[in-house]
């Protein structure tokens, strides 16, 4: 058979593989073919989300199973030798490979990355593919990896059956650690958004370390107890008797692998600081977990931790790396050695995209200004002056407001399930208590059920720190909501929660991600494949900063009486701002006058006004799109669409040559849903039961539509079923009725050689006659696809309205 007629995946199997073997590459344990290394993104419209494409690359080379080194994007004949390679390079260059091939089966062409002088580009033929010890000997070079650190960088991961493997990106943090550790870096950050395995990295970098023998004992230190706990019973769990957890302020220098609180091994005593009762050399590996809440600090506990065991290796890890005037991972860490962003995670589907719903409150909007000689429900006078975003819930307390947050959020669970795990965020403890109290009321039916379903956790709550765990584990249907401050902004691994509600001032970058990465987490089985903000204190203006890198999928702003839950609507309303100046102090816009309120009070005062007696409302709306490369924009899911298909098809013409080409016509309207084009979310605007031709060329090019009973009809005037006998007009008059119920995928499912044989047995066609007996009715299978195309055809003839 001629090499031009061969499929892509004929020339892989004839030519590219064999050429592979015959190069001394081990086809069980060095070639992987067909490899997905993403998921997806995750696509939401309304309630409706859709995974896009997976990345696949046609061939990984690996020269152990945990160095991967070379990709190979191949093409079928009829391409040229490198027409892969700029999809290969862009592969390469997210799964960090330096060996880059692209080969139509004629020979290879060959990109190095390794180098910057001389030719990255070659051609050879099949006979002329490296060996890997020759790879391995060029990428060695390229790292600066020496004989003597080879058996390090080549030790094995810890791999249990059926356990968790790598996935590219944590591959990449560990490997690259493991690289810059033998080529003496001693400090070293990685970057990586919550939810993405950082304790499963780090584990897997002290396993090859502590195998290889270079790294013999290990601290692990973190802030928050459930952090130690999480990382001892999960990833950590098969360090099992060599690993340890420091409590009681006592020291065991038996064991290898240490867990600690900080807190537990220092404090501003001497006596506290139990960690100097181990020599300055007894760790030579530190791991901080979360590094960015103290250890960056100059005069932090952390740092003098640290400090302490400078000898020792120390490897910071982050999702949200801080550099203010007064602490910087950077200046302790140096750059990043690699960084996995929240935008990259959701792009590749390992981490939930968001929805972001934005109630404003006139209180909030135009702030308080209490009467003359107003006291609070306490009998306190308060000051004269406008309250607004900044003092609620701080140092006042406006009641009905908390009321108002309550019912809302409340609203919410009813119209989309009772029981999704929320947090909601507070202020302070006792703004999460208050919170809790309004909640309770709002959901009496089902806390009288079960009083768990609504528990306040923060750090002081004994009761409600008991919960966390049922909170976090996907299994246990109690606690629902947990109202909270701080203690569950970060590091709790609640994998199901599905509504964030941001009741509390945040102006922190790093603290809004920690809030954000608590609902990123994806539970397919548990049905989770996005999650909700509703934000009632302008949080979310955060998503504009610069140094944020994930955006959410819509913006929606109801207005008083419009239902919690956001619609796909038009999108009306203007932007509301409310700004920071300089100073960290709020500003807000009354009759076009910018009043700036300052935050200090004397201590004198109470430190919260409490009243009761105030009206609240809610006002303004507005709806935004997520466009994956023009930011949020404010239009209707109509108007938003069109602009996505005029960027994919420039004109009518376009489309029109595009549709005809393309055999399948649902790979079309999946490629659209890839970029995020809904047709099944915008037929419920435009028209149920128009075809997608017809809705493209309505939506996009304002082309009067036709239904699809209209195009049947067509088909049936034009008569030409009579070249065919009785049951091949059965068999056509019953697909074209197939094609008015059910859409074009009917029609081709019926000359899919997958589905063909299935279809065909399903009702009406299997009172027609069995598979094999329609065919022979056609005159053969040839014939018989020949007519399903040709009935394809008919459908979307541009003579098909007929008056």
């Amino acid at each position: 058979m001629e090499k031009k007629f061969l499929s892509e995946r004929d020339i892989c199997t004839k030519f590219i593989t064999p050429a592979l073997k015959s190069a001394h590459w081990n086809i069980q344990k060095q070639i992987r073919e067909e490899v997905t290394f993403t998921d997806g993104r995750i696509h939401v419209k309304g309630n409706i989300t859709q995974r896009g494409t997976k990345k696949r690359a046609d061939y990984i080379l690996y020269y152990k199973p945990n160095i991967p080194i070379a990709i190979i994007e191949a093409k079928d004949n009829n391409h040229s030798l490198g027409d892969g390679m700029q999809q290969a390079l862009e592969y390469a260059q997210i799964l960090d490979l330096p060996f880059i091939y692209s080969s139509n089966g004629d020979g290879f062409l060959e990109h190095d990355r390794t180098i910057d002088i001389g030719k990255i580009e070659v051609a050879f033929p099949l006979d002329k593919f490296p060996s890997p010890k020759e790879l391995w000997n060029r990428y060695k070079q390229w790292k600066g990896i020496s004989e003597d650190s080879e058996k390090t960088v080549t030790q094995e991961y810890h791999y249990e059956i059926n356990g968790k493997i790598p996935r590219y990106y944590q591959r990449i943090a560990i490997n690259r650690s493991i690289e810059a550790i033998v080529n003496g870096q001693n400090r070293i950050l990685l970057v990586m958004a919550t939810g993405t395995g950082k304790t499963f990295v780090a584990f897997q970098i002290i396993w090859r370390l502590w195998k290889a023998g270079i790294k013999k004992r290990i601290l692990f230190l973190a802030d928050r107890n459930i952090l130690v706990d999480q990382t001892r019973n999960n990833d950590f769990r098969p360090f099992n008797d060599v690993m340890h957890k420091i409590t009681g302020r006592k020291v065991d220098k038996s064991f290898q692998v240490y867990l600690a609180l900080y807190q537990a091994i220092t404090g501003e005593e001497e006596w506290k600081k139990i960690f100097k009762k181990f020599s300055r050399d007894f760790f030579d590996l530190i791991i901080v977990d979360e590094c960015h809440r103290g250890s960056a600090a100059e005069d932090s506990q952390w740092r003098e931790i640290l400090e302490y065991f400078s000898s020792a290796t120390q490897i910071g890890m982050t999702a949200t790396p801080k550099e203010t005037k007064y602490v910087s991972n950077i200046h302790y860490f140096g750059e990043p050695v690699y960084t996995y962003s929240l935008k990259q995670g959701i792009d590749d589907g390992f981490l939930a995209p968001y929805k972001v719903i934005r109630v404003y409150l006139d209180k909030d909007l135009t702030g308080w200004r209490p009467p003359e000689g107003k006291l609070d429900k306490y009998g306190h006078e308060i000051e004269d002056r406008i309250y607004n975003l900044k003092d609620y819930d701080r140092n006042l307390v406006i009641e009905p407001r908390t009321e108002l947050v309550a019912n809302r959020t409340s609203e919410y669970l009813k119209q989309t399930g009772r029981f999704s795990k929320t947090i909601v965020f507070c202020d302070d403890v006792e703004h999460a208590g208050r919170m809790r109290q309004a909640l309770i009321n709002e959901n009496a039916d089902e806390v009288s059920k079960n009083q768990k379903y609504i528990m306040r956790i923060t750090g002081d709550d004994d009761e409600g720190k008991k919960e966390l765990d049922s909170f976090i584990d996907p299994g246990e249907k109690y606690p629902v909501i947990a109202t909270t401050s701080r203690l569950m902004s970060t590091g709790v691994d609640a994998q199901t929660t599905r509504l964030i509600v941001l009741d509390k001032t945040i102006n922190s970058m790093t603290e809004f991600k920690q809030i954000i990465g608590r609902g990123t987490r994806v539970r397919e089985d548990f049905g989770k494949t996005f999650f909700t903000i509703i934000d009632f204190k302008n949080a979310t203006r955060l998503f504009y900063d610069p140094e944020f890198d994930g955006d959410p999928v819509q913006v929606y702003e109801p207005k008083p009486d419009d239902p919690i839950v956001p619609p796909d609507g038009e999108n009306e309303g203007d932007d509301i701002d409310i700004g920071e100046d300089d100073s960290g102090d709020v500003i807000i816009d009354i009759d076009g006058q910018g009043i700036n309120i300052p935050s200090d009070e004397p201590p004198t005062k109470p430190k919260k006004y409490y009243v009761n007696d105030v009206l609240v409302e809610i006002v303004a709306e507005r709806v935004q799109y997520m466009d994956k490369n023009k930011g949020l924009v404010s239009v209707s899911l109509r108007d938003y669409s069109k602009q996505n298909l005029l960027d994919e098809f420039h004109s009518l013409d376009d489309f029109l040559n595009i549709w005809n080409k393309t055999d399948q016509k649902i790979a079309i309207i999946a490629e659209l849903a890839d970029k995020g084009v809904f047709l099944e979310e915008l037929k419920e605007q435009v028209g149920k039961d128009l075809d997608p031709f017809d809705l493209i060329c309505h939506v996009a090019f304002d082309m009067p539509p036709l239904t699809r009973q209209e195009r049947a009809n067509n088909v049936k005037k034009r008569n030409y079923f009579v070249k065919y006998g009785e049951t091949a007009r059965k068999v056509l008059n019953a697909l074209l009725q197939k094609y008015e119920n059910d859409g074009i995928q009917s029609v081709e499912e019926a000359f899919s050689p997958q589905k063909m044989a299935d279809f065909l047995r399903i009702e009406p066609f299997s009172h027609i006659g069995t598979p094999v007996q329609i065919i022979k009715d056609f005159g053969g299978k040839k014939q018989y696809l020949n007519a399903i195309r040709e009935l394809e055809q008919q459908l979307y003839m541009q003579d098909s309205r007929i008056e």
